[in-house]
């Protein structure tokens, strides 16, 4: 049945209807259109329906200041056929009412294309209580899909009905990054979602320390304040730092004064943690988090290598909250050489100069990307593409022979390379009018990872497409740009793969004239790592697609970066989940050498 699914057809076309345009409803609207959906808004009440469209239009160019896009419209219907007989996502905000929204999934099930995503927004019911008149088959598109209060908490959490197919969730956590909200996923159909859990359990207890006289309401607060808020304090986290023996002694105490059940406590810690010597961050086996050290797989060379940290998995994630990070093997904690970095995405280094080189993106869509070069302890920073002549900078990778940095330019529809101090900036590659509007939308057109071959004289660049879209491309083309041409008429480009499902991060091994590279597109062949053989001349017999090529391993989470260690036959690769990844030049042998959920990795680069 799970590999069975399919994303909706033509999903990005398709509208997003909300059922409801109540204070959450509107916002739930909101959110999909600051995402380049337009949004459908069914409301029995004129009124609602005229406030629900009005609150759209008058925030939804506040809201896509996180997503980057060019907003949808909204548009009100009372007619319930009308509003969602062509969406790929409707999801219910309707009152909370069991028997109210039992009726209202059996009208969307006869409703809707059978294709159609079916979500609820219910804080007080589980999905699977409403499903009673739905039939089989769409239960498995339905699932919980619960907002806080936008824009102040973009939080969304997503939880299975119980029949719910399992591919939906990666599928959706993307879809809801792309609309600028935090995706957290249950594992497990629950009464009570997560959050609702925790600030049930905080309730219960503080409600507890007043009633038994501890404390009163405003030292609590004050308290929370000072170690939650101020602190930083996470609960896993401080449990680890603490150390989960010690907190299975305290909650034994805790245990016999209250008289409490220890089963979900100190028996899951003793069982699941302490019984396998995983006591926390003392421990070499870790805790409640895996042990954070740099793998070596027993060999003396693992090398260090620089990574970035895009930020926006941070405890308090801002467009300034990305670091260049320094791994060490044996080491637990990377070393930080450059913080406040605004959303970096692509490293390389110069071995003979010493000097490494990093893109920031900046905000996507805005001319305020730039290029910045250090040396390789990240000291003496200087600026080599100031903000204000690209867009969005992508990887980027460094020609020492010749002294040039080439890196993609997304929303710049661009391939640019420059002088190692940023000088003789040129335009390689333009793939449309950035005056003209649909070219700018065009996602086909953006340009995202790039590498250079000096000895086939070519450079590669891929094109990922629609996210999850399978419309992904990688071209290449001369390093000398044909004479008399420009980089938008030059006739010497190629495209040598195409209907890939997200192409990201290239790197070409010119011993063995094999391109390899990332993709984080739709599971089962996205977020992988893959390779083609080249010709001598560095090109493919024709336009290759899917099964033509080889993948070589899958399931990174939200693959992007990748890095050649030919010497010792290694690939590095990282992903926006927070995993650095080791494996075989084959493939083989895929370990997770380092993670942490609180880190979003984009570009590697070996010392």
């Amino acid at each position: 049945m799970g590999s069975a699914w399919q994303p909706p057809l033509n999903y990005l076309t398709r509208p997003v209807t909300v059922l409801g345009a109540g204070v959450l409803g509107r916002r739930i609207a909101c959110i999909w259109a600051s995402a380049g959906y337009n949004v459908k808004i069914r409301d029995p009440s004129a009124q609602q329906r005229a406030d629900g469209v009005a609150y759209v239009e008058e925030n939804v160019a506040s809201y896509a200041q996180k997503t980057g896009k060019t907003p949808g419209k909204a548009e009100a219907f009372e007619d319930m056929q009308a509003a969602v007989s062509d969406a790929w996502l409707v999801i219910e905000a309707v009152p909370e009412k069991i028997q109210l929204k039992i009726d209202t999934f059996a009208e969307l099930d006869i409703l809707t294309p059978t294709d159609c995503i079916l979500a609820s927004n219910s804080s007080s019911y589980k999905s699977s209580e409403m499903l009673e008149k739905v039939c089989d088959a769409r239960k498995t598109q339905i699932l919980n899909m619960h907002y806080y209060m936008p824009p102040e908490c973009m939080i969304v959490e997503l939880m299975t009905d119980g029949h719910t197919n399992p591919e939906i969730f990666p599928f959706m956590v993307e879809r809801s990054r792309e609309a600028a909200t935090l995706p957290y996923v249950a594992r497990k159909e629950s009464t009570g979602f997560i959050f609702n859990r925790l600030w049930a359990a905080i309730k219960r207890e503080a409600l507890t320390i007043m009633a038994q006289g501890v404390s009163v309401p405003e030292e609590i607060d004050s308290m929370w304040t000072e170690m939650f808020i101020k602190g930083g304090m996470a609960p896993c986290r401080a449990m680890d730092n603490v150390g989960l023996d010690t907190v299975a002694f305290i909650e034994n105490h805790y245990i016999a004064e209250r008289g409490l059940s220890p089963e979900y406590t100190v028996d899951y810690l003793q069982s699941n943690f302490l019984d396998n010597g995983k006591l926390g961050t003392k421990s070499a086996n870790g805790g409640l988090y895996p042990p954070k050290t740099i793998a070596t797989n027993g060999t003396s060379n693992a090398p260090k290598m620089l990574v970035l940290d895009v930020g926006l998995s941070a405890a308090a994630p801002s467009m300034s909250s990305g670091e260049v990070l320094q791994f060490s093997p044996g080491e637990k904690k990377p070393h930080v050489l450059v913080k406040g970095q605004a959303l970096p995405d692509g490293i390389d280094i110069d071995r003979p100069s010493g000097r490494i080189f990093w893109s920031n993106m900046g905000v996507p869509g805005k001319t305020d990307g730039a290029i910045y070069s250090a040396n390789a302890d990240g000291t003496d920073i200087r600026t080599l593409v100031a903000p204000g002549l690209i867009n969005t900078p992508k990887q980027l990778i460094v020609e020492s022979l010749d002294k040039k940095i080439y890196f993609s330019d997304r929303e710049g529809l661009s391939v640019y390379r420059c002088n190692f101090d940023g000088s003789n900036l040129e335009l390689l590659i333009q793939n449309g009018d950035l005056e003209n509007k649909e070219h700018r939308q065009d996602v086909s057109r953006w340009c995202v990872g790039v590498t250079v071959a000096p000895k086939l004289g070519k450079f590669y660049w891929s094109q990922k497409g629609p996210s999850k879209g399978s419309q992904g491309r990688i071209f290449c083309a001369n390093i000398a740009t044909p004479a008399g041409q420009t980089a938008q008429t030059r006739d010497d480009i190629r495209c040598l793969l195409k209907d890939l499902p997200e192409a990201i991060d290239l790197e070409v091994d010119e011993e063995t004239n094999t391109l390899y590279w990332t993709d984080r597109g739709e599971i089962p062949f996205g977020n992988s790592l893959n390779k083609v053989q080249l010709d001598e001349f560095g090109l493919t017999e024709k336009s290759l697609s899917f099964g033509d090529y080889e993948v070589l391993t899958r399931h990174l989470k939200e693959a992007i970066g990748l890095k050649l260690d030919t010497k010792n036959g290694r690939i590095y690769m990282t992903d926006l989940g927070g995993n650095i990844y080791q494996c075989d030049i084959d493939g083989k042998n895929k370990t997770v050498i380092y993670s942490d959920d609180y880190r979003a990795f984009t570009g590697i680069t070996l010392l």
